[in-house]
């Protein structure tokens, strides 16, 4: 692993490598799979969190989920990538802590009211990445609402995670990173290290969210390289039109605004 930077939020950013004092928290800050072998690949990672938010899954299941599989020795924490906006215009936003579900397909607007009004904390995964993500006019204009840019992600190419690093760098914004796990070989291969005890799911949001020094901490060489290029193998695979058109537009699906799960509570802000 390559101890990549610290950085202490609203100070400068220093390029050297530190140890933090006190307790160490590392948590991979989102991943797409859930199951005993994850598990296993998490803990022998050294990690102690893990944030599972799966695509298109209700908040309910979620947690079940994660309240599965969290024990003494790893926390899963429930979390949502909602997918704001149509299929061909859509921007992913990460939110822990929700309180009650928001669907997928409304729209950008709406879905950070929500998030306000819930009181999440709220992430920017893979920023300006390919056609699924906030772009820079996006996280100023929600920078009050936004607690963290994510600015190393394996699926990343070098240039992409250069430019998030000067995104959340303009923006003095705080850094985060991720496995960005759709696959469970990739469980790990980056993290984020807290200077903080992280116990229960409002440490950690605490954390994000709060003055607490990190650092960003990744594969790098050959692993890396794998990681790459078999996570972008599965996004191509994932994101087919006919995929999505199946599974989502039909209005009957989980976390398409409509279903009956929402009581009508955000028709007004669906884009289909």
């Amino acid at each position: 692993m390559v101890d990549f930077r610290i950085r202490i939020p609203n100070s400068p950013l220093s390029k050297d490598s530190h140890v933090i004092d006190g307790v160490v928290s590392r948590v991979d800050c989102h991943v797409k799979v859930l199951d005993d072998d994850v598990v296993e690949r998490a803990i022998r990672a050294g990690l102690d969190v893990l944030v599972y938010a799966p695509h298109f899954t209700r908040l309910p299941e979620i947690r079940r989920r994660a309240a599965a599989y969290s024990s003494d020795e790893l926390l899963v924490v429930p979390a949502r990538e909602v997918f704001t906006g149509t299929w061909r215009t859509r921007k992913h936003v990460l939110a822990i802590g929700l309180d009650e579900p928001v669907p997928d397909f409304i729209s950008l607007e709406a879905a950070m009211a929500e998030f306000d009004r819930q009181g999440a904390t709220v992430l920017a995964p893979h920023p300006e990445f390919a056609t699924v993500s906030l772009e820079e006019s996006d996280l100023r204009q929600y920078r009050e609402t936004i607690d963290a840019v994510e600015i190393f992600n394996p699926k990343h190419l070098p240039w992409h995670n250069g430019r998030a690093s000067e995104l959340a760098d303009g923006l003095e914004l705080p850094p985060f990173t991720s496995s960005y796990a759709h696959l469970p070989s990739s469980v790990g291969v980056a993290y984020t290290a807290f200077d903080r005890e992280i116990e229960t799911d409002a440490d950690l949001q605490r954390a994000l969210e709060g003055n607490v020094a990190r650092r960003i901490v990744y594969d790098n060489g050959l692993c890396r390289l794998r990681t790459t290029a078999s996570e972008l193998a599965h996004l191509c695979y994932e994101n087919t039109w006919e995929k999505v058109d199946r599974l989502f537009l039909s209005g009957t699906e989980p976390t398409h605004p409509h279903h009956i799960a929402y009581d009508g509570r955000f028709d007004d802000a669906a884009v289909y």
